[in-house]
């Protein structure tokens, strides 16, 4: 089935974003690079949204600004390293070898164990595992939602949990306590430990900061962001027009971000390890979202609007 012609607007900001992501200095073209992007937005829409509907019943104004929020840069280098980029393979060495040394010296606490299990995962970045006489690289599944330092540093800790599940299968326990095993038993479970206790500080930051927002501020991020409302629809619902909505919705996002880092540097994190967690993506805590974003919010009538115009139905259906 062919696919479908691009408007000229959309061709507009595939071109915008092919700039951004520097993929031409890695052989990639405008074609491929759109062909990754249209693979990320099919998971996302078809797994987070579940609509049935797949890419088709998705807005271009939705899926352009779900593109312009990946981090185009980093998703362009990790493909060019699985596709065997030797240009980008290097520049990936060289920005992140070091900080892969040092991820696995903190997981590990022991220079020759975590010189091990960084080699180990740069051999299953670079792809020396083949498939069918393809590449096998673990970089094709980062989808630029995140950091890649983020996302390799959480893909480096499953690793080290697996390599030692897989080591208390195989060795005895005599083997183990003589080896000091029993020791390193604890660090798969301090690991869970730090991230859930990281987790429910991002959670509490996040609940509090969206409990200090208006109903109407709630709505407008809840309609943008969860139900897919254009900023029109939700122009017309508040009385206002759309670069007014857009900058609303622009200034709720950068302070909300603020509030948040605040948050957790009250709850006793560094800036560094606030900034961190700020990575995680929200969808992915066990905060309900869409119950803070429109509790309290009554019906969809706003004192002070032009006529005060009902909002339509949310449409919670779609998005659970």
């Amino acid at each position: 089935m062919p696919k479908p012609a691009q408007s000229d607007h959309e061709a507009t900001v595939a071109a915008a974003l092919y700039e951004r992501s520097g993929a031409a200095a890695y052989g990639l073209n405008a074609e491929q690079f759109g062909a990754i992007l249209d693979e990320i937005l099919r998971k996302h829409f078809l797994s987070f949204h579940n609509t049935g509907l797949g890419l088709a019943g998705v807005t271009a104004e939705r899926k352009a600004n779900f593109c312009a929020a990946l981090r185009l840069e980093e998703l362009t280098l990790a493909r060019a390293c699985a596709a065997g980029n030797e240009q980008a393979w290097q520049d990936f060495i060289n920005r992140y070898r070091q900080r892969l040394h040092s991820m696995a010296l903190h997981i590990t606490r022991d220079a020759a164990h975590a010189a091990e299990l960084a080699d180990s995962l740069f051999a299953d970045l670079y792809g020396i595992n083949t498939r069918d006489g393809l590449r096998n690289s673990k970089l094709v599944f980062y989808t630029g939602r995140g950091s890649l330092e983020g996302w390799l540093r959480t893909v480096m800790a499953q690793e080290f949990i697996n390599r030692f599940r897989k080591q208390k299968r195989t060795v005895s326990l005599e083997e183990q306590t003589e080896g000091g095993a029993q020791f390193a038993a604890t660090v798969p479970d301090r690991l869970s430990r730090s991230n859930r206790a990281a987790e429910e500080r991002l959670e509490a930051a996040t609940d509090e900061a969206l409990a200090e927002l208006s109903s109407e501020d709630r709505y407008a991020l809840a309609s943008y962001y969860l139900d897919g409302r254009t900023l029109a629809e939700i122009a017309r619902t508040l009385g206002l027009h759309e670069s007014s909505v857009s900058r609303r919705l622009d200034r709720l996002a950068t302070g909300l971000r603020k509030r948040i880092l605040a948050g957790l540097r009250t709850r006793g994190m560094s800036h560094a390890q606030a900034a961190e967690a700020l990575e995680t993506d929200v969808r992915d805590l066990q905060l309900n979202l869409r119950s803070r974003l429109v509790q309290d919010s009554g019906p969809r009538t706003f004192p002070g609007r032009a006529g005060k115009v009902p909002a339509q139905d949310s449409g919670e259906e779609n998005d659970g």
